[in-house]
């Protein structure tokens, strides 16, 4: 249990770090700015491994699903590129988000990072029960399986389709039961006027996001839980990829459209993982498997994205 508590406080350490000192000041993430804090975070969460190691090999954290501690590194690393590969679609409806409520870009951070705490929370408890349920239904694994592949090919038929943020049923029911200011109030969420308190685009778009955040993690959290179900990497492979996916954010968003294939990437990773769920009674494969088939994805979605010309519109 103190494992848990030391992660979890240490986490807490990084956000008040970052928001009480770092950005401090509202300010406009440049692209240098973002790709210091995305290699930053990328190096934190691989370096962690060495730690997930160290936890399994002195036997510090509860091991329920006996994982040797070379296995549950492989499965750390392959958990934490699923989660950080499926965020690149977050970034594409947070760019569209924000471009959508008129967020300037000096606020945005303030926005993400408050985004970002509330991402956590509602992942901690969805982690905690979909680990519960393929603990004690193990035929639930078969229902995540059919769900990614789904997901996979509602991605791959939806090319094309556009994401309006202010047709959406949560600003609709939100716009219902409380009042929205139509300007920006500086970094603030609410502002009171002639004694009425309400809500500024700042807050409306935290709102989306946090929802949209919780409908992409229908689609990660069973896609990682196709590699372990150990609630510790479970957790922590996830916590670490949304921790780097604010610097992200301000650093792919700029470059979506140079990766435009890299959606197709997503396709294979879920239909993947899928698959592995729907077949992990009949077949196993090594944690090296995996971690190659998403790695390749990725790539290959990233050559394909600066080798083929785009079409002329």
């Amino acid at each position: 249990m103190w494992v848990w508590i030391i992660f979890i406080a240490c986490i807490l350490v990084f956000l008040a770090l970052d928001l009480g000192v770092f950005n401090k000041e509202n300010h406009v993430i440049k692209s240098k700015e973002a790709s210091i804090w995305t290699a930053i975070w990328v190096t934190v969460a691989l370096s962690f491994s060495g730690i997930v190691y160290w936890l399994f090999s002195a036997g510090l954290v509860d091991n329920p699903t006996g994982l040797t501690p070379n296995s549950a590194v492989l499965k750390y690393i392959t958990g934490y590129l699923i989660e950080l590969s499926l965020s690149v679609d977050n970034i594409f409806v947070i760019a569209v988000i924000f471009s959508s409520f008129k967020i300037p870009p000096i606020y945005q951070h303030r926005v993400l990072f408050w985004g970002i705490l509330g991402a956590i929370v509602f992942r901690a408890f969805m982690i905690l029960f979909g680990v519960a349920l393929i603990t004690r239904f193990e035929w639930i694994i078969y229902v995540f399986g059919v769900f990614l592949l789904y997901t996979a090919f509602k991605m791959l038929k939806s090319e094309g389709d556009e994401f309006d943020p202010k047709n959406s049923f949560v600003f609709k029911q939100l716009k219902k039961v409380y009042p929205i200011t139509g300007s920006i109030e500086g970094d603030e969420f609410f502002v009171k006027r002639m004694g009425v308190k309400s809500a500024t685009p700042l807050f409306v778009a935290l709102i989306v996001i946090e929802i949209t955040d919780i409908l992409f993690a229908l689609d990660s959290i069973p896609a990682i839980l196709a590699i372990t179900a150990d609630p510790f990497i479970v957790f922590s492979s996830n916590i670490l990829a949304i921790l780097g996916l604010r610097s992200m954010y301000f650093l792919v968003s700029r470059m979506l459209e140079t990766f435009r294939f890299i959606n197709y990437s997503l396709v294979v990773i879920l239909a993947f993982v899928g698959l592995k769920m729907l077949f992990s009674h009949q077949i196993h494969l090594p944690e090296w498997v995996s971690l190659s088939v998403i790695s390749l994805a990725l790539i290959g979605g990233v050559i394909a994205s600066l080798a083929i010309p785009e079409k002329e519109k």
